[in-house]
């Protein structure tokens, strides 16, 4: 078994797709729209296949401003495959302006890791371990 994707509410889905695409290399599909519940969303796929990230918005729902208030998904991270790729997209985050939640380091479970706020501030974790799935980390 494995997570097939975890899904984001969004004020902006178009800014956070283009996010996603542009650093994490990752594919979108169409935008669907469910005209009757007023729902949109579109799924991101990364180039090898794997889990898959939803977004997901509904116009004047609720903005999720107190999500740690929230009981559920603290974070997610995604595997980079190095601890080169970790530090170069940190690097590369903080050049533009992305906030770093985390700086580079080792945690006292043996990874290494950094982590950002994507512009939703979903704290997103990247991780030097090899695989193509997203982790939930609870």
């Amino acid at each position: 078994m494995k997570i097939d994707h975890i899904a984001l509410w969004a004020e902006d889905i178009e800014l956070l797709r283009k996010f996603y695409m542009r650093y994490f290399n990752m594919h979108s599909n169409d935008k669907y729209v469910n005209t009757k519940r007023n729902f949109s969303s579109y799924f991101l796929s990364f180039e090898d296949g794997g889990s898959r990230i939803e977004i997901m918005n509904i116009p004047g729902k609720d903005a999720p401003a107190s999500r740690g208030d929230l009981k559920g998904l603290a974070h997610f991270s995604i595997s980079v495959g190095s601890r080169e790729n970790v530090d170069n997209m940190a690097t590369r985050f903080k050049a533009a302006g992305i906030t770093i939640l985390s700086n580079p380091r080792t945690t006292g479970d043996g990874y290494y890791e950094c982590a950002i706020a994507d512009p939703e501030g979903n704290y997103v974790g990247l991780m030097d371990i090899l695989g193509d799935e997203i982790l939930i980390m609870g």
